[in-house]
């Protein structure tokens, strides 16, 4: 990593040590089960040990990197439980967020996400993962926003700004390809749920975006089940 510039405020340099220690652990540049050595991180950033000691700090309470005492700090790993916890969460906040959006959805944002909407349509293929996967989660986020409720907007955009990117570093196989059998499944559930927010039928709206989110976390289990069983056998 590049060092940072000098003659920052002591708030100002955490601040920035911060976002590049997210930064690196989310683009996969400081990968699950790594140890984050201070010494060795503050070498490479060009500074002390004091901000990177504190940006370790902030960094485990979003839950991207763990204490282990007497051993130091790591770069978190994601399980096959935790997925299911985690989808088992979203699937939850959202179908509540989607129920509030239903009821408040502007024209304006409905024609926002009607826009996303084609250009998930229009990017399909295996070689635009990476924005398809931008445009899912702009998706989301255009409906939990909408839906006026600030805890679970704070809530939602806390756990996506790190989902979907720790998930897909922690398993090889879904780093890289899309999950089979979902591009169709995916689209077809997004209509769904875009149809009730355009009739702003909040109970429909709750009940698509549940079925979509828990369909996707069973189908990520399958492989991921799969690709374990292959493993030990």
């Amino acid at each position: 990593m590049a060092t940072l510039p000098n003659l920052l405020t002591h708030q100002q340099l955490r601040a920035l040590v911060e976002e590049r220690i997210r930064k690196a652990i989310l683009d996969g540049d400081y990968r699950p089960g790594v140890w984050l050595r201070q010494q060795r991180v503050a070498q490479e950033l060009g500074v002390s040990q004091m901000p990177v000691r504190e940006a370790l700090k902030a960094l485990a309470a979003e839950g991207l990197v763990e204490h282990v005492p007497y051993r130091g700090v790591r770069v978190i790993e994601i399980s096959q439980e935790d997925v299911a916890d985690l989808y088992a969460h979203r699937a939850f906040l959202e179908a509540r967020a989607a129920y509030y959006a239903a009821r408040h959805i502007s024209e304006g944002e409905l024609a926002n996400l009607k826009q996303i909407q084609a250009q998930i349509i229009a990017n399909q293929a295996a070689e635009q993962l990476a924005l398809y996967r931008q445009l899912n989660r702009q998706f989301h986020e255009l409906i939990f926003r909408a839906s006026r409720r600030p805890y679970l907007v704070r809530t939602l955009s806390q756990m996506w700004s790190t989902f979907p990117s720790m998930l897909w570093g922690n398993f090889a196989q879904t780093a890289v390809q899309p999950l089979p059998a979902r591009d169709d499944l995916d689209l077809q559930e997004h209509a769904a749920i875009l149809e009730a927010l355009s009739r702003h039928d909040a109970e429909a709206a709750a009940r698509q975006m549940e079925r979509h989110i828990r369909q996707a976390g069973e189908e990520l289990a399958m492989v991921l089940q799969t690709s374990r069983a292959r493993v030990q056998a």
